[in-house]
């Protein structure tokens, strides 16, 4: 596997860029994205931003966003592509990608290694932890703009510094985001208390239709479209509702399934300490982290839910007996 400096070394050779990141971007994809973009421009490069999905509404008040290019199909010249925080070349959802030189910055598991240079780094407790180690390794100064977007990246990947392989270069780079001039408390509230009030609507509707499952350790939650009309919440305001089951301390693992207009059910999955809900995802060839994850279920989803809380049921009994053994 490479390195920053590896990766820092391809930029520095190339001129033209397109970087890009997952389908239905989060806040490490947006974060990081923009944060590496305008260290390129810096260096006097020439960057788009192409993505398959528009920005979440809480994020677009962050400096350069209305650079994102919102396109299924990348096109025009670019000596090199830049794609962050995807196991493979489909997971961005953006035709037109396949170019010379494509650089590959995640910290999943199950990265294919697509690149033509590939870092992957799975101590890192987002990708933006990655991008920022890259900045320092093209020589470039963390700006405000830049910093802001570290931090949401950072923020955003670890739940508000609740989950993940957290560690001493985490508040590393939040002390150094700091130095640059960014008020964490600030960017927290326009991250996390960012919604309208549809959005405390349907944590209502949802939460009144919460099943427990497992003794109490399991959760299980949906939404479903008369839901978000009839509370007046956006997509966006799903954003994060998953997490709201682990407050309680019997709760170790939660799913929220949504249902599609297709008639499959996007299912995002959460989890506290050791429970591994990648594990749970990649049954239904999705991916993620240990303790946050997604996949999309479909088929006769009363069986498929059946499957689903087993798969949960599973997880949670594992990391009981490895604590029990360790």
């Amino acid at each position: 596997m490479s390195s920053a400096a590896a990766v820092a070394a391809v930029l520095r050779a190339k001129r033209t860029f397109i970087l890009t990141s997952h389908a239905r971007p989060d806040g490490d994809a947006v974060g990081s994205q923009l944060a590496l973009g305008l260290a390129l421009d810096a260096l006097g490069k020439s960057v788009r931003f192409v993505n398959r999905d528009a920005v979440p509404a809480p994020y677009r008040g962050f400096p350069a966003i209305d650079r994102i290019e919102v396109a299924a199909h990348a096109v025009g010249d670019a000596d090199a592509v830049v794609v962050l925080e995807c196991g493979d070349l489909s997971r961005p959802g953006v035709a037109g990608l396949e170019r010379e030189t494509i650089v590959n910055i995640d910290h999943h598991l199950g990265n294919t290694n697509y690149g033509t240079v590939n870092w992957f780094d799975l101590s890192a407790a987002a990708c933006g932890e990655m991008v920022a180690d890259v900045i320092d390794a093209l020589g470039v100064a963390w700006t405000p703009a830049i910093a802001s977007h570290l931090y949401l990246a950072i923020a955003t990947d670890t739940g508000g510094f609740r989950y993940g392989p957290m560690s001493a270069r985490t508040f590393e780079a939040c002390r150094r985001i700091v130095l640059a001039g960014v008020s964490p408390a600030e960017l927290s509230r326009q991250i996390f208390d960012n919604f309208g009030i549809g959005r405390v609507r349907l944590t209502g509707a949802m939460l009144d239709g919460m099943e427990l499952h497992h003794g109490d350790r399991i959760a299980l939650l949906y939404v479903d479209e008369p839901m978000m009309e009839g509370s007046g919440a956006l997509p966006d305001d799903i954003e994060g509702l998953v997490n709201l089951p682990l407050g309680a301390r019997e709760v170790q693992a939660v799913a929220l399934l949504r249902r599609q207009a297709d008639g499959s059910h996007r299912v995002s999955l959460r989890s506290k300490d050791a429970i591994d809900v990648r594990g749970v995802a990649m049954q239904w060839r999705g991916g993620g982290h240990r303790n946050a994850a997604g996949c999309t279920v479909e088929g006769d989803i009363a069986v498929e839910r059946g499957r689903l809380l087993a798969a949960m049921a599973a997880a949670v009994d594992a990391a009981g007996r490895n604590r029990a053994g360790a």
